[in-house]
């Protein structure tokens, strides 16, 4: 990595604590690998499901079925559906759109293409081939094409120390093409890679404007029960990336990544303690730069909760979550929570002075997090937020693309 700190340096010693963590929770989850995949568990109401320490009315009981049933594609089911996916965080607390799937050849060929608008506008549509099950479900192949128009995303200017009232915004519409791999090494132990390309297009930010190549590669060791609304199991997530910029040459970069997630069910599941840290570091060569809208940012409804959406950023960044969900009923969970994190534009700067503390109220079905309501308290004062996503569900060990912005 370019100016490369000693090894005594804090730089390494942020690093290490992340790391730590990072293998920690991977015993967790080589521990639990036998558990079920979880398009292998079927859909609610389900058995042994958590009933919670209030009776539930039969009203809420309905809806959880229905929202099964009806939302994000009600178990990856043939034909369409409706998809709630957020695009990116900051575009609304809802976002819904028309989707459609289907498996064909004894489900060794997958199709799936979905567009969505959000209360804010934002517009999204994408388009997935997929094959699954090549060399006995040992190796997945697919690509996928990613359209999106994001209008009135914040900046407040890089770097942990930017005020509040000095906020802008600007306009990214993208068309991202990507192909990747994926090898099943376990069950619960995926190699990744992927290679694509995006044209960017960023108005009212200044600037050049490239087009990119970019590759990842990454490992991820999952054995969470659901992702979208998981009650037990770890993720550990390592992975490198490059961008290439294709046009002024200005703009190339790596960036790498630890990430670790840990959710501990107690009293027969009716409380679940979730913990998550994720460290992202951006290394460019002399004379190069990460674009403003690729930088790792913190704030809103999947980092530090009490501040806005892309708050702050820097070339790295620092997060950790903690979250202890009480089960009230079945399908309605009462939450606490702390955040901390911070950016910085070097590795060794990195602290967790930034803070926040809440709670809420969340209604979900027994695989996915349906609606979630929330206030947070922090150095900037209180803010209340809906959602529909998952706060820790790790979008980005199912999405292709890659993330533009690069926002948690």
């Amino acid at each position: 990595m370019a100016g490369c700190p000693p090894l005594y340096s804090r730089d390494w010693v942020v690093a290490g604590l992340t790391l730590v963590l990072a293998f920690g929770l991977a015993a967790t989850a080589i521990a639990q690998q036998g558990q079920p995949a979880p398009q292998d568990v079927p859909p609610v109401p389900e058995l042994g499901e958590p009933q919670g320490f209030i009776p539930e009315p039969a009203v809420v009981e309905r809806a959880a079925v229905f929202a099964d049933r009806n939302l994000s594609g009600g178990g990856q089911s043939n034909g369409f559906y409706v998809s709630t996916k957020s695009p990116i965080q900051g575009s609304g607390w809802i976002s819904v759109g028309p989707g459609y799937r289907h498996w064909f050849r004894d489900d060794r060929v997958f199709i799936d293409g979905s567009a969505g608008v959000s209360w804010r506008g934002y517009k999204v549509a994408q388009a997935q081939l997929e094959f699954p099950k090549l060399l006995r479900s040992r190796l997945v192949l697919g690509s996928m094409y990613r359209w999106q128009d994001f209008r009135s995303i914040k900046s407040y200017g890089a770097g942990p120390n930017t005020a509040e009232a000095d906020v802008s915004t600007y306009h990214l519409s993208s068309q991202n093409v990507v192909g990747y791999a994926t090898v099943r090494i376990q069950r619960w132990l995926n190699l990744n890679s992927s290679l694509g390309w995006v044209n960017p297009e960023v108005r009212s930010i200044g600037g050049d404007e490239p087009r990119f190549m970019h590759a990842e590669t990454s490992l991820v060791a999952d054995t969470r029960d659901y992702p979208d609304h998981p009650t037990s199991g770890a993720l550990v997530r390592v992975a490198g990336a490059r961008f290439d910029d294709q046009d002024t040459g200005l703009y190339s970069f790596q960036r790498f990544e630890s990430e670790a997630a840990a959710f501990i069910p107690l009293a027969d599941s009716r409380i679940v303690v979730a913990l998550r840290g994720w460290l992202v570091a951006s290394d460019s060569d002399a004379g190069q730069s990460v674009p403003g809208y690729l930088q790792p940012t913190l704030g809103g409804s999947q980092s530090l909760r009490s501040y806005p959406h892309f708050r702050f950023r820097d070339d790295h960044m620092l997060v950790g979550n903690l979250e202890v969900r009480v089960a009230l009923m079945t399908h309605i969970d009462a939450v606490a929570f702390a955040d901390a994190g911070n950016v910085a534009p070097r590795l060794g700067d990195l602290n967790l002075d930034k803070r926040s503390y809440g709670g809420g109220l969340r209604f979900h079905t027994r695989r996915a997090t349906i609606l979630r309501a929330e206030a947070a308290n922090g150095r900037e004062g209180w803010r209340v937020m809906f959602s529909m996503s998952e706060p820790l569900s790790l979008s980005r060990t199912e999405r292709r693309t890659a993330p533009f912005p690069f926002v948690p």
